[in-house]
């Protein structure tokens, strides 16, 4: 049964609107949230050990020779011998990978072969630079999103609504280093009103942090936007020509007082399910972004790491990335579930 038609259940009998969409739980709802929660967990687990395996074993298809890299051509095979067994790489692959992921779940990721510098450090000072914009990206596409999405709704088969359709659509040709580029050309270059490259930390001056992530903000999020305005259009249109919201219109109540009060809620969880689709794309796109912007992130951190060949420094940020998306995908899952009645098991009910 859909979230639509479990609402209109309970609006063939309300005395209002407001009774229409109320919902409480029933006997056992809180065991079977909860199970369902372990699940997405369990899951979660498992994607983020098969994510190990698979970036350990890159590492090791790599075949790259820290020894030959690091002393150079002039090493004899004494001294590689010695700084294999430094490494540890005289070891068999699966020793390495137990003792490389017993250190990684204690925050240990070794150490650079070229610097000597832990890679926990070196991802802890990149990291917050991705997540900071990346977090600003998806509260803009939100935003903007949901905006152009609900006024679609509203306006359906109007003016906004075919402009939303063109603009979207426009949108979702354009990959995230286009977009950028135009941004930087019309605020930076033309009107001279934003920087166009360059990061501050929010910790440090979080006015100045915003003067330079917003555009790299901007330029991963008009896609997601696109997207999120497309998803809650297509929702909230089909959600109004529900029994319950027919009905509550012809109790006399404004199109949009139904549209906030009963329909968006249940038109926000497939559009969590675009948001949760788009946090690897946003992760992803802000390889080119940071080049774009000179930005310090983890992406040109593992990129410089992967051009001189230092393989514990790429497998941390690779490990990282992952973890970082699948516990935001793992986020967005849960929000679904407590947005979801039917998840919740939830029925209507009448006072």
């Amino acid at each position: 049964m859909s979230v639509a038609q479990a609402t209109s259940s309970t609006a063939a009998y309300a005395d209002s609107p407001a009774e229409a969409s109320a919902v409480r739980p029933t006997a056992g709802t809180v065991g079977g949230w909860l199970r369902r929660i372990l699940n997405l967990v369990a899951i979660t687990a498992a994607v983020l050990l098969l994510a190990s395996v698979i970036t350990f074993a890159l590492g090791a298809m790599a075949k790259t020779n820290p020894a030959a890299a690091v002393l150079g051509e002039t090493a004899t095979d004494a001294d590689i011998a010695r700084l294999d067994h430094q490494f540890g790489l005289d070891r068999p692959l699966v020793v390495q990978y137990a003792d490389w992921l017993g250190s990684a779940l204690q925050g240990d990721l070794g150490v650079s072969w070229f610097t000597t510098v832990p890679v926990a450090d070196s991802i802890a000072q990149a990291l917050p630079v991705d997540l900071s914009i990346a977090l600003l990206a998806i509260v803009l596409a939100i935003l903007i999103g949901g905006a152009a999405g609900i006024g679609a709704a509203l306006s359906n088969g109007g003016v906004f609504d075919r402009a939303v359709t063109v603009v979207c659509s426009l949108l979702g040709t354009l990959p995230p280093f286009v977009i950028g580029m135009a941004l930087i050309v019309v605020f930076a270059v033309k009107a001279k009103l934003l920087p166009a490259g360059g990061y501050v930390p929010i910790g440090e001056n979080p006015a100045e942090w915003l003067r330079f992530a917003i555009l790299p903000s901007l330029a991963l999020s008009l896609d997601v936007a696109a997207s999120i305005a497309r998803q809650l259009r297509t929702s909230l249109v089909g959600a109004l020509r529900e029994n319950y919201a027919i009905g509550a219109q012809m109790r006399g109540f404004g199109r949009r007082r139904v549209l906030f009060g009963h329909v968006l809620r249940n038109a926000a969880a497939p559009t969590l399910a675009v948001i949760g689709l788009a946090i690897p794309l946003v992760i992803g796109g802000a390889v080119m972004t940071e080049k774009l912007f000179g930005l310090p992130g983890i992406a040109q951190l593992a990129l410089q790491s992967s051009e001189k060949g230092d393989v514990p420094v790429v497998l941390g940020t690779l490990l990282v990335t992952a973890v970082v998306v699948v516990i935001a995908s793992l986020v967005v899952n849960v929000a679904q579930a407590a947005l979801d009645p039917a998840a919740r098991g939830t029925r209507g009910g009448k006072r």
